[in-house]
């Protein structure tokens, strides 16, 4: 994506719950503008992109509905401009949770398993390829993985034959926390920082 303004990159990063602060530094030290979204009113200011961080994804949805602020983010996914979901964030997009009924967003075609390397106990980080970009630092936390993805839905990551890491058109989700490890090549790829 091009910035013919010359203004920086002004990306939004859902801030009700869960990890933003780290995505908001991380963004910074890029020189984009990264913006709080913490109320509707939030969503008037103009954006090229969107961070939906880890936290806990049934939390973060009942926030988003109270706060009049899921028909919005709704609004800006179905746009078609770069979108970033970690951990939660990978479960509000998902279309489908095993063992939910209450969706999030539901724009993109994949099913997801939450909690499924277990509790916090459960959490590790480990180093695996990501296509295009090679060998990356993964942090797992209470993370979901993907157990199936729809036929244009491009597998980009897999730990231990688990699909880790996905994009459909201008979604990319993931189930690890990248903004909690070193280096900011995600927001370079998503964001074409």
């Amino acid at each position: 994506m091009t910035n013919p303004s010359k203004r920086p990159m002004r990306i939004g990063v859902l801030a009700l719950q869960g990890a933003f602060i780290e995505h908001m530094d991380r963004l910074h030290s890029l020189k984009a503008d990264a913006i709080e979204l913490r109320c509707a009113a939030d969503l008037s200011a103009p954006l090229d992109g969107l961070v939906l961080p880890g936290g806990e994804s049934s939390v973060q949805m009942k926030l988003l509905r109270e706060l009049g602020m899921y028909d919005g983010l709704k609004a800006f996914i179905d746009s078609g401009k770069p979108v970033l979901g970690t951990c939660a964030g990978l479960i509000l997009l998902a279309s489908s949770v095993e063992g939910q009924s209450a969706l999030g967003f539901g724009t993109m075609p994949v099913t997801v398993r939450r909690n499924a390397y277990g509790r916090q106990l459960g959490s590790f980080h480990t180093c695996a390829p990501f296509q295009g970009v090679g060998d990356v630092p993964m942090t797992f936390i209470r993370a979901p993985y993907v157990t199936e993805v729809g036929s244009d839905v491009e597998v980009l990551s897999k730990v231990d034959g688990n699909i880790v890491a996905v994009k459909y058109g201008n979604q990319y989700g993931l189930s690890f926390h990248p903004e909690l490890d070193e280096g900011t090549w995600v927001y370079k790829l998503v964001f074409n920082l």
